[in-house]
């Protein structure tokens, strides 16, 4: 009987341990779900709930002031939240530099203001400037001195140069005065230097540096800006002096307007009237010597620095090389016309430059006015006085056939 007594209590003790033993792993396994179902009022993780994180705003935002707070303020409320100093960074308003003012204007603000660029987003200063350059100055002007040359090249295998009909007499009549053609030649020269180098400058980086490599074409293109800065001074006195020797000859005649509107006997076979400079090089004088030239110049020198007195700041030199940049382009496709007619587009207006004279018929089929002032006498046929007296002294001398 004591045996059968034991027998059943050592199975009572089992069925004990085993319920003891399944409620505790129900207790283990369910635990965690039921943690996740409860959301207790607080706890150790300061209040975070459970929500969808876009449509959870921080409690200070609603405090007043939460704006105007300053950056040691807002670390206060939300830690590692820098807004204030982002926001200050990016007013444009100079911060403490230890530069003087004199030599760094702008040393404290390290973004500028935001602007809006024609052309350009509402975004700061020089992104804006970057999208002006990049997504306007370069490919449409690029685009447009492409068009002017193909137009050119068009023109010339189409039409092919100008030339004079009649025969020439033999008789020379001085175009050029020896300080005309140097004016004009150093002018020449400068704008060609300055013009290559602002091409490889502004568009090498698309067709020279692929196959050139970065290390070549970083040297040149160095060069080239240090010979563009130097040479445009240069190019900025010769133009003055162009402009105040040949601006009597360019005032525009009641002639010019015929001149305009029979194209100057470009399209069509025809004889246009015109003084000693015709319609489309005096455009070319007060278009794109006078007003567009003075407009490169001057911003120009603005961009190297010449002036004293100015305020170089970024925003300025953001605008003067937008200004700079629009200019030289159209500048330049007036000069390509310019160019194309005083070389190969017209026999025997490079040999004037070059020597300074022209042959009367030359002179008559291109500038009747101008000849017929110089038969008149109203116009020296020849204005350089001592190679004129040079002739007449060799003409005196001259021994005459027979004599000894």
């Amino acid at each position: 009987m004591l045996r059968s007594f034991s027998q059943g209590k050592t199975r009572l003790l089992g069925a004990w341990g085993a319920l003891c033993a399944a409620m505790l792993t129900a207790v283990v396994l369910l635990a965690p779900a039921a943690a996740q179902q409860a959301a207790p009022a607080s706890g150790g993780l300061g209040g975070i709930q459970s929500a969808n994180i876009f449509e959870v705003k921080p409690d200070a935002n609603e405090q007043p002031g939460y704006a105007e707070q300053t950056n040691a303020e807002r670390a206060k409320v939300q830690p590692g939240n820098n807004a204030p100093m982002w926001r200050q960074v990016n007013s444009g308003e100079p911060g403490y530099s230890s530069l003087p003012h004199s030599q760094a204007p702008e040393a404290g603000v390290l973004i500028q203001r935001f602007v809006q660029y024609p052309g350009s987003q509402y975004t700061t200063a020089g992104e804006a400037w970057r999208q002006v350059r990049n997504n306007w100055l370069i490919p449409y002007g690029g685009a447009l001195l492409l068009i002017a040359f193909v137009a050119i090249a068009l023109f010339y295998l189409a039409k092919g140069p100008i030339k004079v009909h009649g025969a020439e007499t033999g008789r020379k009549i001085e175009r050029f005065t020896y300080f005309e053609r140097a004016a004009h030649w150093v002018n020449a020269t400068a704008f060609v230097i300055l013009a290559l180098s602002g091409i490889v400058m502004a568009f090498g980086k698309f067709f020279m540096l692929p196959w050139m490599g970065p290390a070549i074409f970083g040297k040149l293109t160095w060069f080239l800006k240090t010979a563009h800065n130097f040479v445009g001074p240069v190019f900025a006195v010769s133009l003055i002096v162009v402009l105040l020797t040949f601006a009597k000859d360019n005032i525009w005649r009641r002639y010019d307007w015929t001149w305009l509107r029979k194209g100057g006997g470009l399209l069509r076979p025809q004889h246009v009237s015109s003084g000693r400079f015709n319609a489309g090089e005096k455009i070319m004088f007060w278009g794109g010597m006078l007003f567009l030239g003075m407009v490169v110049v001057v911003s120009g020198l603005f961009l190297d620095h010449v002036v004293p007195g100015l305020a170089y700041t970024r925003g300025n030199m953001q605008i003067a090389h937008m200004v700079h940049g629009v200019s030289v382009i159209l500048m330049m496709c007036m000069l390509l016309g310019h160019i194309y007619l005083g070389t190969i587009g017209m026999k025997g207006a490079y040999k004037a430059m070059k020597t300074g004279y022209v042959d009367e018929t030359w002179a008559r089929e291109h500038h009747d006015v101008w000849y017929d002032d110089i038969k008149s006498g109203k116009v020296p046929a020849q204005r350089t006085a001592d190679r004129a007296s040079k002739r007449r002294s060799h003409a005196m001398v001259r021994p005459t056939s027979g004599s000894h």
